[in-house]
């Protein structure tokens, strides 16, 4: 079985040298209690050693993408806390205290390290990032009724409970969406800290493509829409496909009003087709809210199973509390 450490620093790395070194000791210095994990992912640059050199843990995981990465890291360290940081030094060190006490003292499952209201819009150099990012904050907390106010940031505090129920399904960098709506979705705990956020040093590259990973982001929103939310997702397909066969239907209605006749057949058998297309698409919806129901059900029960096994934990290692 794993040691139970109170704080688990976990860094995701891929050809972060220009920076993991600087990394991994601000960190040993705002927590010198903590465990500080560098997870590797294919790097090429020696980021591994230089990580090791500092004093991380150092761990690998072979399939590339931030999500395949975050998968491996919450399924083998146990901790009290966790805080998931990036390798790029864009995040300073001084907020750690403060995300740490939210969930150890505070009972938080999730803790956001809030970018967007600090300095992020005039750090960041990248306009279309800036955009982005308020796009996929607006879409998320009008979809699904929260109020968190950095969805793409990588600074999060994690309870042991959360990181042991949550089902890491995205590859790439579309895992902080995933981690966002999962949390409001089950209701879990979720706090936002205002943090700084200063852009990346001279020598050190972003492997966030704006285009092609700002494109996931937004199909993995659709795609969490539908699954967590099937009844309204369908129940508004239907609607649009409802008055679009209305809209076609009326002047072939009309015209049967006024004359007695139907010259427009294929009209009127699209109409048909749409409305049994609208009915079925309904009917849908409502079936796959009440698996959503059942889901829910059975995820309560895993969460009373995490909390036994964490106090199990905890028993076995007093020291740590």
């Amino acid at each position: 079985m794993n040691r139970l450490d109170k704080i688990a620093v976990l860094i995701p790395c891929y050809n972060e040298s220009a920076t993991i070194e600087k990394v991994v000791t601000d960190w040993k210095h705002a927590l010198p209690e903590a465990a500080i994990y560098v997870y590797d992912n294919n790097s090429t640059d020696g980021t591994d050693k230089l990580a090791r050199r500092a004093g991380a843990v150092v761990r690998y995981e072979p399939l590339q993408g931030k999500g395949n990465v975050v998968r491996r890291m919450f399924r083998e360290i146990d901790a009290m806390c966790y805080i998931m940081i990036d390798g790029d030094d864009t995040y300073p060190a001084e907020n750690a205290r403060a995300m740490a006490d939210q969930i150890l003292l505070h009972q938080g499952d999730m803790v956001v390290g809030d970018r967007l209201s600090s300095t992020y819009f005039s750090q960041n150099k990248r306009p279309f990032h800036n955009f982005g990012n308020s796009l996929v904050r607006f879409s998320i907390n009008r979809l699904f009724k929260s109020e968190i106010q950095d969805i793409m940031t990588g600074y999060r505090a994690f309870s042991y409970e959360f990181v042991k129920t949550f089902p890491v399904l995205s590859k790439g960098f579309e895992i902080e969406t995933e981690m966002s709506i999962h949390a409001v979705d089950k209701n879990m705990v979720i706090k936002n800290i205002i943090v700084d956020y200063r852009d990346r040093p001279v020598g050190s590259v972003s492997k966030l493509n704006t285009f092609s990973d700002g494109l996931k982001v937004l199909r993995t929103i659709v795609r969490l829409y539908r699954d967590y939310k099937p009844l309204s997702f369908f129940g508004t397909l239907s609607l649009f496909l409802t008055v679009l066969s209305g809209l076609f239907f009326v002047p072939v209605l009309a015209e049967y009003l006024k004359t007695g006749l139907v010259p427009r057949y294929p009209t009127l058998i699209v109409c048909g087709f749409g409305a049994l297309a609208a009915l079925l698409t309904l009917f849908s919806g409502i079936i796959l809210q009440t698996v959503i129901r059942k889901n829910r059900q059975d995820f309560e029960f895993r969460l009373i199973q995490a909390h036994q096994r964490f106090q199990s934990l905890l028993q076995e290692e007093p020291e740590t509390s």
